[in-house]
Protein backbone atom coordinates (compact mmCIF):
# COMPACT_ATOMS: atom_id res chain seq x y z
CA UNK A 1 0.00 0.00 0.00
CA UNK A 2 2.26 2.90 -1.70
CA UNK A 3 -0.55 5.58 -0.89
CA UNK A 4 -0.84 4.19 3.16
CA UNK A 5 2.54 6.20 4.94
CA UNK A 6 2.07 4.19 8.19
CA UNK A 7 2.53 0.75 6.51
CA UNK A 8 4.73 1.30 3.30
CA UNK A 9 8.25 1.58 3.98
CA UNK A 10 11.27 4.05 2.87
CA UNK A 11 12.01 1.68 0.19
CA UNK A 12 9.34 2.51 -1.74
CA UNK A 13 8.25 5.85 -0.53
CA UNK A 14 11.66 7.41 -1.86
CA UNK A 15 10.95 6.46 -5.26
CA UNK A 16 7.59 8.31 -5.55
CA UNK A 17 6.83 12.00 -5.99
CA UNK A 18 3.60 12.89 -4.32
CA UNK A 19 1.17 15.60 -5.37
CA UNK A 20 -2.06 15.13 -2.29
CA UNK A 21 -0.97 14.15 1.63
CA UNK A 22 -4.26 13.44 3.88
CA UNK A 23 -4.07 13.91 7.50
CA UNK A 24 -7.05 12.65 9.23
CA UNK A 25 -8.32 14.12 12.01
CA UNK A 26 -10.36 12.71 14.93
CA UNK A 27 -10.94 13.05 18.69
CA UNK A 28 -10.71 10.42 22.26
CA UNK A 29 -13.89 11.56 24.01
CA UNK A 30 -16.63 9.64 25.11
CA UNK A 31 -19.77 9.00 23.00
CA UNK A 32 -23.11 7.85 24.52
CA UNK A 33 -22.23 4.79 26.43
CA UNK A 34 -22.39 2.34 23.73
CA UNK A 35 -19.78 3.76 21.31
CA UNK A 36 -16.14 3.99 22.02
CA UNK A 37 -13.95 7.29 22.98
CA UNK A 38 -11.93 6.06 19.46
CA UNK A 39 -15.34 7.13 17.38
CA UNK A 40 -14.28 10.00 16.13
CA UNK A 41 -10.62 9.07 14.81
CA UNK A 42 -11.66 5.15 14.05
CA UNK A 43 -14.29 6.54 11.32
CA UNK A 44 -12.06 9.48 9.83
CA UNK A 45 -9.02 7.10 9.57
CA UNK A 46 -11.22 4.20 7.62
CA UNK A 47 -12.77 6.57 5.42
CA UNK A 48 -9.65 8.17 4.45
CA UNK A 49 -8.00 4.67 4.56
CA UNK A 50 -10.79 3.99 1.77
CA UNK A 51 -10.74 7.75 -0.63
CA UNK A 52 -7.25 7.24 -0.48
CA UNK A 53 -7.26 3.77 -1.80
CA UNK A 54 -9.63 4.50 -4.75
CA UNK A 55 -8.35 7.76 -5.62
CA UNK A 56 -4.43 6.12 -5.77
CA UNK A 57 -6.55 3.00 -8.15
CA UNK A 58 -7.88 6.01 -10.25
CA UNK A 59 -4.30 7.43 -11.11
CA UNK A 60 -4.07 10.16 -7.78
CA UNK A 61 -0.65 10.47 -6.07
CA UNK A 62 -1.93 10.95 -2.50
CA UNK A 63 -0.49 9.70 0.12
CA UNK A 64 -2.37 9.06 3.66
CA UNK A 65 -0.32 10.04 7.18
CA UNK A 66 -1.11 8.59 10.43
CA UNK A 67 -4.14 9.80 12.52
CA UNK A 68 -3.86 12.35 15.17
CA UNK A 69 -6.37 10.97 17.54
CA UNK A 70 -6.71 14.13 19.54
CA UNK A 71 -9.00 16.75 19.64
CA UNK A 72 -10.36 20.29 21.39
CA UNK A 73 -12.42 18.50 24.39
CA UNK A 74 -12.75 21.98 26.41
CA UNK A 75 -16.32 21.21 26.52
CA UNK A 76 -16.42 17.42 27.82
CA UNK A 77 -13.53 18.19 30.43
CA UNK A 78 -16.31 16.90 33.34
CA UNK A 79 -15.76 13.90 31.80
CA UNK A 80 -13.58 11.11 32.65
CA UNK A 81 -10.52 10.83 30.06
CA UNK A 82 -11.45 13.07 26.98
CA UNK A 83 -8.60 14.05 25.99
CA UNK A 84 -8.29 18.24 25.38
CA UNK A 85 -6.14 19.87 22.84
CA UNK A 86 -6.54 23.46 22.50
CA UNK A 87 -7.24 24.80 19.17
CA UNK A 88 -3.81 26.87 19.51
CA UNK A 89 -1.74 23.86 20.54
CA UNK A 90 -3.38 22.29 17.67
CA UNK A 91 -2.75 24.80 14.98
CA UNK A 92 0.84 25.31 16.30
CA UNK A 93 1.70 21.10 15.41
CA UNK A 94 -0.46 22.20 11.84
CA UNK A 95 2.30 24.07 10.98
CA UNK A 96 4.79 22.19 11.69
CA UNK A 97 3.36 19.34 10.15
CA UNK A 98 2.81 21.52 7.26
CA UNK A 99 5.98 22.78 6.79
CA UNK A 100 7.12 19.31 7.09
CA UNK A 101 5.27 17.68 4.23
CA UNK A 102 6.14 21.33 2.14
CA UNK A 103 10.09 20.37 2.64
CA UNK A 104 9.01 17.51 1.39
CA UNK A 105 7.73 19.16 -1.91
CA UNK A 106 4.02 18.08 -1.34
CA UNK A 107 2.26 21.23 -1.44
CA UNK A 108 -1.33 19.79 -1.89
CA UNK A 109 -2.64 19.05 1.86
CA UNK A 110 -6.31 18.20 3.03
CA UNK A 111 -7.48 17.96 6.60
CA UNK A 112 -9.34 15.46 6.70
CA UNK A 113 -11.27 16.18 10.36
CA UNK A 114 -14.24 13.79 11.93
CA UNK A 115 -14.39 15.82 15.51
CA UNK A 116 -17.05 18.53 15.75
CA UNK A 117 -15.42 20.16 18.34
CA UNK A 118 -11.78 20.57 15.86
CA UNK A 119 -12.50 24.06 13.88
CA UNK A 120 -9.66 24.74 11.34
CA UNK A 121 -10.96 28.26 9.38
CA UNK A 122 -8.38 29.78 11.71
CA UNK A 123 -5.60 27.52 10.86
CA UNK A 124 -6.20 28.26 7.16
CA UNK A 125 -6.36 32.19 7.38
CA UNK A 126 -3.02 32.62 9.49
CA UNK A 127 -0.91 29.95 6.97
CA UNK A 128 -2.82 31.11 4.01
CA UNK A 129 0.22 32.94 2.18
CA UNK A 130 2.87 32.40 5.26
CA UNK A 131 3.34 28.09 4.36
CA UNK A 132 4.13 27.44 0.58
CA UNK A 133 1.45 24.16 0.50
CA UNK A 134 -2.69 24.90 -0.50
CA UNK A 135 -4.13 23.54 2.52
CA UNK A 136 -7.48 22.27 2.22
CA UNK A 137 -9.90 21.24 5.60
CA UNK A 138 -12.57 18.57 5.03
CA UNK A 139 -15.39 17.87 7.96
CA UNK A 140 -16.14 14.68 6.36
CA UNK A 141 -19.88 14.29 7.34
CA UNK A 142 -20.46 17.33 6.14
CA UNK A 143 -20.03 16.03 2.39
CA UNK A 144 -23.57 14.25 2.29
CA UNK A 145 -25.65 17.05 4.07
CA UNK A 146 -27.29 17.31 0.35
CA UNK A 147 -28.52 13.61 0.92
CA UNK A 148 -29.06 13.22 4.72
CA UNK A 149 -32.34 13.00 5.25
CA UNK A 150 -32.35 9.78 2.36
CA UNK A 151 -30.51 7.81 4.86
CA UNK A 152 -31.28 8.44 7.99
CA UNK A 153 -33.80 9.58 10.11
CA UNK A 154 -32.72 11.99 12.84
CA UNK A 155 -29.82 14.76 12.84
CA UNK A 156 -27.21 13.38 14.88
CA UNK A 157 -25.34 16.47 16.74
CA UNK A 158 -23.51 13.53 18.50
CA UNK A 159 -22.91 9.52 19.13
CA UNK A 160 -26.39 9.72 17.43
CA UNK A 161 -27.70 7.63 14.32
CA UNK A 162 -25.39 8.31 11.55
CA UNK A 163 -22.15 7.92 14.17
CA UNK A 164 -23.88 4.59 15.84
CA UNK A 165 -24.29 3.34 12.02
CA UNK A 166 -21.00 3.75 10.64
CA UNK A 167 -19.83 2.15 13.88
CA UNK A 168 -22.40 -0.64 13.20
CA UNK A 169 -20.82 -1.02 9.40
CA UNK A 170 -17.06 -0.36 9.82
CA UNK A 171 -16.36 -2.19 13.38
CA UNK A 172 -19.95 -4.00 15.09
CA UNK A 173 -18.11 -5.43 17.88
CA UNK A 174 -17.08 -2.00 19.39
CA UNK A 175 -20.67 -0.91 19.83
CA UNK A 176 -21.79 -1.92 23.21
CA UNK A 177 -25.17 -4.00 22.37
CA UNK A 178 -27.51 -6.51 24.39
CA UNK A 179 -28.45 -10.13 23.63
CA UNK A 180 -31.02 -8.60 21.78
CA UNK A 181 -28.93 -6.23 19.40
CA UNK A 182 -30.49 -3.37 21.40
CA UNK A 183 -27.99 -1.23 21.77
CA UNK A 184 -26.73 -0.03 25.49
CA UNK A 185 -27.21 3.47 25.15
CA UNK A 186 -29.72 6.18 26.49
CA UNK A 187 -31.99 8.27 24.37
CA UNK A 188 -29.23 11.08 23.56
CA UNK A 189 -31.18 13.84 25.05
CA UNK A 190 -29.74 17.49 24.89
CA UNK A 191 -31.02 19.99 27.37
CA UNK A 192 -32.15 23.44 26.37
CA UNK A 193 -30.73 26.53 27.33
CA UNK A 194 -32.63 29.17 29.22
CA UNK A 195 -32.65 31.92 26.37
CA UNK A 196 -34.40 31.46 23.00
CA UNK A 197 -31.54 33.17 21.26
CA UNK A 198 -28.98 30.55 21.73
CA UNK A 199 -31.71 27.47 20.94
CA UNK A 200 -32.88 28.74 17.74
CA UNK A 201 -28.72 29.05 16.77
CA UNK A 202 -28.47 33.04 16.80
CA UNK A 203 -26.36 33.51 19.32
CA UNK A 204 -23.16 30.68 20.24
CA UNK A 205 -21.31 29.59 23.92
CA UNK A 206 -18.81 26.73 24.60
CA UNK A 207 -21.33 23.84 25.24
CA UNK A 208 -20.62 22.42 29.01
CA UNK A 209 -21.91 18.86 27.90
CA UNK A 210 -21.99 17.52 31.38
CA UNK A 211 -24.93 20.16 31.61
CA UNK A 212 -25.94 19.71 27.97
CA UNK A 213 -26.31 15.80 28.29
CA UNK A 214 -26.72 13.15 30.33
CA UNK A 215 -23.93 10.29 29.40
CA UNK A 216 -22.49 12.63 26.92
CA UNK A 217 -24.92 11.69 23.82
CA UNK A 218 -26.95 14.14 21.85
CA UNK A 219 -28.84 12.67 19.49
CA UNK A 220 -31.16 9.24 19.19
CA UNK A 221 -28.95 6.27 18.59
CA UNK A 222 -31.36 3.82 18.82
CA UNK A 223 -32.83 3.72 14.60
CA UNK A 224 -28.74 3.54 13.67
CA UNK A 225 -28.20 0.22 11.25
CA UNK A 226 -25.06 -1.02 9.68
CA UNK A 227 -27.18 -0.67 6.25
CA UNK A 228 -27.48 2.97 6.38
CA UNK A 229 -23.64 3.04 7.66
CA UNK A 230 -22.50 1.46 4.50
CA UNK A 231 -24.59 3.66 2.34
CA UNK A 232 -23.37 6.80 4.10
CA UNK A 233 -19.69 5.31 3.63
CA UNK A 234 -20.36 4.62 -0.29
CA UNK A 235 -21.52 8.29 -0.92
CA UNK A 236 -18.07 9.75 1.24
CA UNK A 237 -16.02 7.71 -0.38
CA UNK A 238 -17.67 8.09 -3.69
CA UNK A 239 -17.30 12.26 -3.44
CA UNK A 240 -13.96 12.59 -1.57
CA UNK A 241 -11.95 10.17 -3.51
CA UNK A 242 -12.99 12.07 -6.83
CA UNK A 243 -12.03 15.34 -5.10
CA UNK A 244 -8.59 13.75 -4.33
CA UNK A 245 -7.98 12.89 -8.22
CA UNK A 246 -9.26 16.31 -9.45
CA UNK A 247 -6.70 17.60 -6.40
CA UNK A 248 -3.84 15.45 -7.94
CA UNK A 249 -4.30 16.33 -11.32
CA UNK A 250 -4.89 20.32 -10.92
CA UNK A 251 -1.29 21.90 -11.32
CA UNK A 252 -0.53 24.41 -8.87
CA UNK A 253 -0.55 27.38 -11.32
CA UNK A 254 -0.72 31.56 -10.31
CA UNK A 255 -4.34 31.55 -9.94
CA UNK A 256 -5.17 28.00 -7.91
CA UNK A 257 -7.35 26.64 -7.37
CA UNK A 258 -9.29 28.71 -9.40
Amino acid sequence: MTWNLAVANYGTIKEQQFEVAVLPIGATEPHNLHLPYSTDTFCTTRIAERICETAWNRGAKVVLLPSIPYGTQTNQREFPLALNVNPSTMNRLLVDLVESLAYCNIRKIVLLNGHGGNEFKSFLRESYGKIEAKIFACDWYRCINDKYKEIFEITDDHAGEMETSLMLALAPEWVAQNEQGQLLADDGVARQTRFDAVNRGWVSIARPWHLLTTNSGSANPHKATAEKGHQALELVVERLSQFLVELSATPLEETFPF
